[in-house]
């Protein structure tokens, strides 16, 4: 009954979300003599503050309608080439001209942990230059009716596979975080079964492949509690009237709890400014809160199965690096990788995955050709600065794309042939 409790309490503060709506409105409005005082403005404040911390944050929009593309400005328009119950596979297409030569496709697979894929909106920015973008768009489970059926870590892995499948042979893949065990799973099994649409490169960026090395909170804390804590105390029944009512899920408020409880006095901090930038009327630094925290706070439900099977393969068991990872009772071996690049990146200062975590898929991935493999750990930059931010767009994106550029398979054959002697000779 929690969940349902959660939403009446929702529903009940809607009049006083209204009022301080009213009163934000009235304050702050240029008419009104007081609006121009520090009373004026406190009031206004602190009624925006009260709307906000209680109000639920749709999905935000990717809101990429202009990229530039070989110094010259092209439109952009989101296309879903790709869809199922749970995922929608969208392309930012951008108006090239005709007879350009084509750039490689990316696919960027984002985390189902909590957010919207809107979260890497800065990642697919920093892309669209350079590459035809791909992005896994996930949809909230709660919104997902039961007759469309479950949804687990073994689907995800299908999911994936089929989109390397819609998307073609030499695609590239890029998987953020949690999605870089199941993309690792999912290009092992197609190597593994000779499959010609496994993808050129798979670039995985903080992403927990061994939680066992330099365990964090996160880490220690699924360690401690196991799969059946997490099942008695985290899932619950998706609410009358949304259309997943019955599903069994673990609520996006309460992922949104444990995100901000890690760094509470953090965002503590950063609302108390907001407020005063509000008051001393700093329309630049309150409209940056606004930005970060309406792509923060909004969050989506995931589906109970997926969660804890994620949680017991990946946090409890750590199944992948022993071994004993299995995809509907196949097991995935990562040494059958052998013809996909593998470049992994973490962050110095990563408070999710741990430095090495990540690292540890060239240990596994062990039939890959030295030269096919990079490593790079990016200086002072958290779990956030590994996919957005100014240092991921200097120094990450280019090692990216030169990794890209070198192992496509596009750049193999237009490579002129190496005249290779025998031992022998």
């Amino acid at each position: 009954m929690f969940y349902q409790l959660y939403e009446l309490n929702h529903a009940a503060l809607q009049p006083a979300r209204l009022y301080a709506d009213a009163v934000r409105f009235f304050y702050s409005n240029p008419l009104n003599p007081v609006s121009h005082t520090a009373l004026g403005r406190s009031v206004a404040a602190a009624a925006e503050l009260f709307e906000r911390t209680t109000r639920r944050y749709g999905k935000p929009e990717f809101g990429l309608t202009k990229a530039v593309v070989d110094w010259k400005s092209v439109d952009v328009a989101e296309r879903t080439v790709w869809s199922k119950p749970f995922c929608n596979l969208v392309r930012f297409e951008r108006q090239l001209p005709a007879g350009r030569k084509p750039d490689p496709k990316l696919l960027i697979v984002a985390p189902m942990s909590g957010h919207y894929a809107t979260l890497l909106r800065g990642t697919v920015e920093a892309m669209l230059p350079h590459a035809d973008v791909h992005i896994t768009d996930w949809v909230d489970a709660r919104m997902v009716p039961l007759s469309q059926g479950s949804f687990d870590l073994d689907d995800y892995i299908d999911y994936v596979i089929e989109m390397f499948h819609a998307l073609g042979p030499d695609t590239h893949v890029m998987a953020v975080c949690q999605p870089s065990v199941p993309v690792l799973a999912a290009v092992a099994l197609m190597e593994k079964r000779g499959d010609p649409f496994v993808p050129s490169t798979m670039t995985l960026m903080g992403g927990p492949i061994d939680t066992r090395r330099n365990p964090t909170a996160v880490n220690l804390l699924a360690g401690e509690k196991g799969t059946d804590w997490f099942r008695e105390n985290v899932i619950m029944q998706a609410p009358w009237p949304v259309p997943g009512f019955g599903r069994d899920v673990y609520p996006g408020f309460l992922q949104l709890s444990g995100f901000m409880s890690m760094n509470l006095d953090r965002h503590i901090i950063a609302h108390k400014d907001f407020f005063m930038h509000l008051v001393k009327n700093d329309g630049d630094s309150a409209e940056k809160h606004r930005d970060f925290y309406d792509e923060y706070l909004a969050v989506m439900d995931l589906t109970a199965e997926f969660y804890l099977q994620t949680v017991d393969t990946v946090f409890v068991r750590h199944a992948l690096p022993k071994g004993e990872m299995t995809h509907r009772g196949e097991v995935v071996d990562p040494q059958a990788i052998r013809n996909v690049a593998l470049f992994t990146v973490e962050g110095e200062n990563d408070d999710i995955s741990g430095l090495g975590q990540t690292q540890a898929a060239h240990e596994l991935c062990v039939n890959i050709p030295a030269d096919r493999q990079a490593h790079y750990m990016q200086p002072a930059v958290g779990h956030y600065g590994v996919f957005n931010g100014s240092r991921f767009r200097s120094e990450i994106v280019p090692r990216i794309l030169d990794f890209i550029s070198s192992y496509g398979r596009q750049t193999r054959l237009a490579a002129k042939p190496k005249l290779v002697r025998s031992a022998k000779s």
